[in-house]
């Protein structure tokens, strides 16, 4: 396996750092697990349309667009609000 070098702030790296030691982990180790769990703006679509199509089958809910809009606005004031924001 090869390394790569990564230019960020002192402060993001220490940070990461710091959260990696806590986890029992290398700064390394940390990332390299983060990076497999992190998902893609296409493998989070694709899991999304694969719950659209899941709740459709099993109650028959589906959305619209619209509504879909509604609900991420409504999701995001109380994110906003449990945030303290």
């Amino acid at each position: 396996m090869s390394d790569a070098n990564v230019r960020i702030p002192e402060e993001a790296r220490d940070r990461l750092a710091a959260v990696a030691a806590a986890e029992g982990l290398s700064l390394r180790a940390y990332l390299a697990r983060l990076a497999e769990t992190l998902l893609t703006p296409a493998e989070r679509a694709e899991r999304a349309e694969k719950a659209r199509a899941a709740l459709a089958g099993w109650n028959g809910y589906a959305p619209t667009v619209s509504e879909e809009r509604e609900l991420d606005s409504e999701l995001d004031r109380r994110l906003a609000r449990a945030a303290g924001r």
